[in-house]
């Protein structure tokens, strides 16, 4: 084994600091730069933790994600777990775990950053919509391709969470075309909040942001954040979608997707 990956084995996959004059700034790093920071069930477990622990702290004032690596900001759920997926159970239980999660970060109280370089897809692309702000650098590629890679489907709560930022007809086109978003375009669509010059311009201008951010009224944040919350929430229907997520997660083109990525072939897709 390479120094290099026994020193990816010992780190922790999420690596959690406090930042700012203060400590006010919680800044999260997906930390598995290898597999280009693809997200572990732990993962997002922990980050529904941090979560709460953030909402119970008074000192904090923000909260950043980002990737290590400078490669990605995470390039979706790790695929090998999907692999164990042979029942219906297992698609809820998968997606549900996903909307408590993302749930939990959309309802922080303070204002939340993703900050992102590369690589912006599946699970990652969920975070970051979740987020009140996305700051990336040029390199951004962002999208939900499983209409290329996996032939599964987004929680209705994610295809809000997308609609709300770029609409309907865009988060179609995203959808069905199976394209990653450059950054110019990010920020055309109202995708990307800001795109700095380079990846070393990044974690500077995102701590700038942090910075104001801690200076305005908290309780207007807190009360503004909750508000587009509730108007997401509105927009999802507590009983629909498990019937589409059970479509997509146990079809015959759901388990060729995933061969289909091992294999490093395109998937042979049936429609069934």
């Amino acid at each position: 084994m390479s120094e290099e990956d026994a020193a990816e084995q010992v780190e922790p996959e999420l690596l959690e600091e406090r930042r700012g004059d203060s400590g006010e700034i919680v800044w999260l790093t997906l930390n598995r730069p290898r597999a280009r920071n693809a997200l572990t069930f732990a993962m997002y477990e922990r980050i529904g933790e941090v979560c709460l622990e953030v909402n119970a702290d008074p000192t904090v004032r923000t909260v950043v994600f980002t990737g290590a690596g400078g490669r990605a900001f995470a390039a979706g759920t790790d695929i090998s777990q999907f692999r164990a997926f042979d029942k219906e159970e297992d698609a809820l239980a998968y997606e549900e775990r996903m909307d408590r999660v993302l749930g939990a970060l959309e309802s922080v109280r303070v204002p939340t950053i993703a900050a992102i370089a590369g690589a912006c897809t599946g699970g990652g692309a969920g975070i970051a919509c979740a987020c009140d702000l996305r700051i990336c650098t040029p390199s951004l590629k962002f999208g939900f391709p499983m209409a290329r890679t996996l032939g599964n489907t987004l929680s209705m709560a994610n295809f809000a969470r997308l609609t709300m930022l770029i609409g309907a007809a865009r988060a179609k086109d995203l959808i069905f075309m199976a394209r990653l978003v450059g950054a110019g375009e990010a920020a055309a669509i109202g995708l990307a909040n800001e795109v700095v010059p380079s990846e070393e311009a990044l974690e500077a201008r995102v701590l700038e942001i942090c910075t104001t951010l801690s200076t305005n009224a908290p309780l207007t944040l807190e009360t503004a954040k909750e508000a587009l919350r509730r108007i997401r929430v509105q927009m999802t229907p507590r009983d629909g979608g498990s019937d589409l997520l059970i479509k997509a997660y146990m079809s015959d083109d759901f388990r060729e997707g995933i061969e289909a990525f091992f294999a490093k072939r395109p998937a042979r897709w049936k429609g069934r």
